[in-house]
């Protein structure tokens, strides 16, 4: 019987240690060998993910696709095959399309150098794990986990990551895209003081949300159908504030340095929404760190209303403010700096981010950033629960949740019935 996530943490330290890949540890070796990669999860992101693995060096195949529909593969690989620059670079026969729940594991079997893993978050701390067992180097997509046993999975596997020198990159894309980082760069280097708070929003239209009072289709298992529309259901998604709006958490996370936080609190509900998932469409969260500084996000998904995505960090000497004009300005509004792109420097933020992951596995440098992504993504699950259960909720609290949103052992035909929305006052921390 497959374990779920507690027994794997609970066991992973008795494991034994397998040997890992040493693919790129000589540099010069590395720079005349193909590294072949492999997709988990054939969406739109993954598919993106490989266009820009492509493009960050030349001698990159795609080796393997692994989806739980085998019409995502397809599709997947119409898309891909239909850029020139790549038709001799796919490498994908029949019998390395896997489809499946097991296909991950296939797919990890298959011979790939690196692992990239866009299946919905609630699977990565799964697939992290089997691809880091298995010695692979891998790219993950946010967040890193829906709940906290996937967190401290997530912290398990890249220790194992540490111990087997297996890089991992994370994909918190606002961290690679340069005006961005420019603008971030001048805040943690003290160059207008001390942050005094931050404020950052997240409001956006509704992102592929099931039709209100859409129903499942009769005769078709809850998994499989709940996985085809995974995006409404929180034990796949986490919810928007953390399959979304994550990126405006993580930057909240960035903006102080990447310390623990205190504690949050919050609100939040589903308001334009009348479908059977059970995600929120809004959230308001207030998060309280060391030195009485209090970070505010606020989401939500709503049709015909201002959107915006902007972080707005307030320090001592003036107010940074990203991505949109990635400016400083001073208290009285005078704007005192503002990012100029230096001349032929990459804009496209994943493509710096997949840059710079091959360069560095080129290079034999190994990085793992497996610790930093679980942390972004538990601050993330923080301000959730503290808004489900309308409570106050401690870094410590959280961390002491061993919240578990769905057995690892979950068939796609299997039988799951939806959780109940969660409501304020009622719900509790597990």
């Amino acid at each position: 019987m497959p374990k779920n996530r507690r027994q794997f943490i609970k066991s992973t330290t008795a494991t034994s240690i397998i040997v890992g890949s040493t693919y790129f540890a000589n540099a010069q070796t590395a720079n005349n060998n193909t590294i072949k990669i492999g997709l988990i999860g054939c969406g739109g992101r993954g598919t993106g993910a490989v266009v820009q693995a492509l493009t960050a060096d030349p001698n990159v195949r795609l080796w393997a696709l692994a989806d739980a529909f085998p019409e995502k593969i397809t599709k997947s690989l119409n898309n891909l095959s239909a850029k020139p620059s790549f038709e001799k670079r796919i490498e994908v026969p029949a019998e390395r399309q896997f489809s499946g729940f097991n296909a991950y594991q296939e797919l990890i079997d298959s011979g790939v150098d690196v692992v990239l893993i866009a299946a919905p978050p609630g699977f990565r701390p799964q697939h992290l794990h089997a691809a880091i067992k298995a010695g692979k180097h891998v790219f993950a997509e946010k967040p890193m986990a829906v709940d906290m046993a996937g967190v401290k999975s997530v912290l398990a596997s890249a220790k194992l990551a540490d111990e087997k020198k297996i890089s991992i990159q994370h994909g918190y894309c606002w961290r690679f895209q340069p005006g961005t980082r420019a603008a971030y760069g001048k805040v943690l280097a003290g160059d207008i003081g001390k942050v005094t708070s931050v404020y950052g929003t997240y409001y956006s239209g509704r992102v592929r949300a099931l039709a209100n009072n859409e129903k499942k289709p009769q005769g078709m298992a809850d998994v499989r159908w709940q996985l085809w529309k995974w995006i409404n259901f929180e034990w796949l998604s986490g919810g928007p504030l953390l399959e979304q709006c994550i990126h405006t958490v993580d930057k909240v996370a960035w903006a102080m340095n990447d310390v623990a936080p205190i504690a949050a609190v919050g609100n939040g509900g589903k308001h334009q929404r009348t479908d059977p998932g059970n995600v929120y469409d809004n959230y308001s969260v207030s998060y309280e760190y060391p030195d009485n500084v209090f970070c505010h996000v606020g989401q939500r998904q709503f049709h015909n209303c201002h959107n915006e995505i902007i972080d707005r960090v307030s320090c001592e000497g003036g107010t940074m403010v990203s991505p949109s004009r990635c400016q400083i300005t001073d208290h009285t509004g005078k704007r005192i700096w503002r990012y100029k792109a230096a001349d032929g420097e990459e804009q496209n933020m994943y493509q710096v981010c997949h840059n710079e992951f091959f360069s560095a596995l080129r290079e034999g440098k190994h990085i793992n950033t497996g610790e930093y992504m679980a942390n972004s993504t538990a601050l993330g699950i923080l301000g959730r629960e503290a808004a489900h259960t309308g409570q106050r909720i401690t870094w410590k609290q959280l961390f002491e949740s061993n919240e578990d949103l769905a057995p690892d052992s979950l068939g796609i035909d299997d039988e799951f019935p939806i959780a109940p929305l969660p409501k304020a006052g009622v719900d509790q921390l597990v």
